[in-house]
């Protein structure tokens, strides 16, 4: 072989070997180039209670697309159905969501479609209601101090009276861990302080079904014996109220969630006090977690400071914000302050004279 054929040869190889760590190269930053598809499913569990539609879907929807504006977001509602949210969880897997937002219908039920997801590699947050199983991260408010703030105000409200006759209490829906923390922190202040002439646990949070436990309690206990009612949430109230009107009742009645139609019976006195828990504070968080873990991000400890743990033993790492009592005398300084509500939604001309009284308007 001449001096100049192998002088060729070199050159060539050395141009192949160039070209193809070229390509290597190309092929390697395309990889690292290309975006990682967001697809999150987001799975609320009913209609009924106002918060939902109103407020957690929207302000999700809004966060995720802020920090991901292509973000695929696939949404679901059970309607109440923990058979049909389970089902709503296949089909977020057959779609390819990579994680899940679930506020659980039933928080027991639910756990073989956590395990389904996690054992497919999909990440799930628990919003609001802590799901069992293998959850990555949660987000909620202090539930058991939500029960405490709801007793302390039924107490503050019946004063004198809290030992002349009996309460009745409405704990909410069996399947909701959230229920059984609100109901043991209303029992940690009540107890050994009022008489509970019944107690109710309520399927679905149902309005319906509170109206017909607390006509039956009327009926049962006589409407004279009963000085007051502890209600879990304000659908539950709004049907115990709807039953105490019937019966020419009035007694001081608790509620959570700062529904609309809550904030108006304050005004006339005929529900005592709601808790609320600010719906955008959450759902910015729940929406932060979910793009962190699709984007295969570890969670901040500043997202996510506590543990939990679950009903299935599983710990959680989780935030928990804090509740605040909205009464007649801080209507302006907390729901509308926050952006829930204007004045112009809750004053409307049934509740004109009743805002003139709290200083509304």
């Amino acid at each position: 072989m001449t001096r100049t054929l192998r002088s060729a040869i070199a050159l060539a190889g050395a141009a192949a070997l160039s070209l193809g760590v070229m390509a290597t190269s190309a092929t390697a930053l395309g990889a690292g180039s290309q975006k990682q598809e967001i697809k999150i499913g987001l799975l609320l569990p009913e209609s009924k209670t106002t918060r939902y539609e109103t407020f957690d879907r929207p302000y999700i929807e809004q966060k995720i697309k802020e920090l991901a504006p292509d973000a695929q977001i696939d949404y679901y509602n059970a309607a109440e159905s923990a058979t049909t949210q389970q089902q709503q969880v296949n089909t977020a897997l057959a779609k390819g969501d990579k994680v899940l937002i679930l506020d659980a219908v039933d928080a027991k039920s639910i756990q073989s479609s956590v395990q389904k997801a996690h054992d497919a590699g999909v990440k799930v947050v628990a919003y609001d209601r802590l799901a069992q199983g293998p959850v990555d991260a949660y987000v909620s408010y202090d539930n058991h101090k939500v029960g405490e703030l709801q007793g302390k105000a039924l107490l503050d409200a019946l004063g004198d009276k809290a030992k002349s006759g009996e309460i009745v209490m409405h704990n909410g829906s069996p399947t909701d861990p959230n229920a059984a923390e609100f109901k043991a922190g209303a029992h940690s202040v009540l107890d050994g302080k009022v008489k509970i002439g019944k107690e109710y646990d309520t399927p679905n949070w149902d309005p319906n079904n509170a109206n017909q436990q607390m006509s039956g309690a009327i009926s049962s206990l006589g409407k004279d014996k009963i000085v007051g009612v502890y209600s879990a949430n304000d659908g539950l109230a709004a049907g115990i109220s709807t039953a105490l009107k019937a019966a020419g009742m009035n007694v001081p009645l608790t509620g959570q969630d700062a529904q609309l139609d809550a904030i108006q019976r304050i005004l006339l006195g005929t529900q005592t006090i709601t808790i609320e828990k600010p719906y955008k504070p959450e759902a910015d968080i729940a929406a932060t977690m979910a793009v962190n873990l699709a984007e295969g991000k570890k969670l901040p400890a500043d997202l996510v400071p506590t543990t939990v743990t679950n009903g299935s033993d599983h710990k959680v790492a989780a935030q928990l914000l804090g509740p605040v009592v909205v009464n007649k005398d801080n209507i302006k300084d907390t729901v509308v302050k926050d952006g829930l509500y204007t004045v112009q939604q809750i004053c409307t001309p049934t509740y004109a004279a009743a805002c003139k009284d709290a200083g509304l308007t």
